[in-house]
């Protein structure tokens, strides 16, 4: 109970820091306003006439790989700008604790960005008869999505007390977590690297997992998968905070 009460003290913290200022707001107005013109303008939805947001939840990565890493790079920079990290940690808050409480309150303000595009599928269901529970399957495809990122930009943060090479670094490692399973990126690697190589490499990129989400299918792999990645980001975020703190 007392390390639930210790997180969720983290959390709230870090939930009110992103409304305190005009962060989350300039955020959400930038993410909607992309997701809606690469979804309508660009990917030409009404032009298809088919009543689904495949065009939709088919951008996501790709503003995820620029949008969540701007979002992640001050969790722990700014902390060691400010020197109130070792603050942090030398009150009743283990480094476990507000990594955990960092990372929900993060999440929880990436999911209400995503929650806000609730328009999107209002105006698919005006056109047609969208299959819902493919548009709910996107929908928490997208979400885990978010999450896997923001765990990098968490760990890159953690690296440095600059915003910007945090940023640079997520950016690079997230890119790197799609590509890896591109078949330009396989064949590339096919023709010097043994196949078990390839196949490694490939198994680490987000895209497989996520596209067979977005199509509707809930494989308990794919939540393995994005919970591995979590988890070892969050790890990784622990050795390096827990190295510099002492503990």
């Amino acid at each position: 109970m007392r390390v639930c009460n210790q997180v969720r003290a983290v959390a709230k913290r870090e939930w009110s820091a992103y409304f305190n200022s005009p962060v989350a707001y300039i955020f959400i107005i930038i993410f909607l306003a992309l997701a809606g013109f690469f979804t309508f303008s660009v990917s030409n939805f009404y032009e298809a006439g088919q009543a689904d947001l495949s065009r939709f939840f088919f951008w996501h990565p790709w503003l995820y790989l620029i949008l969540v890493p701007a979002v992640a790079m001050r969790l722990w920079a700014e902390e060691r700008r400010l020197g109130t990290m070792e603050l942090l940690f030398t009150s009743a808050v283990t480094p476990g604790q507000a990594i955990l409480g960092k990372w929900l309150a993060a999440w929880a303000f990436l999911a209400l960005a995503l929650a806000l595009t609730f328009p999107i599928p209002l105006t698919a269901a005006w056109l047609g008869q969208p299959d819902w529970g493919v548009i709910a399957a996107g929908y928490v495809a997208s979400l885990l999505l978010a999450g896997a990122y923001l765990a990098v930009g968490m760990f890159t943060s953690a690296l440095t007390r600059n915003q910007v090479i945090s940023f640079i670094l997520a950016v690079v490692l997230g890119l790197f977590l799609i590509l890896a399973g591109f078949q330009p990126v396989t064949e590339l690697l096919s023709q010097w690297a043994p196949g078990w190589l390839v196949d490694g490499v490939a198994a680490f990129s987000f895209m497989p997992h996520y596209e067979a989400m977005q199509r509707g299918v809930l494989d308990l792999r794919d939540f393995v998968y994005f919970g591995s990645v979590v988890g070892f980001m969050l790890f990784l975020t622990h050795l390096v905070l827990g190295n510099r703190s002492g503990r």
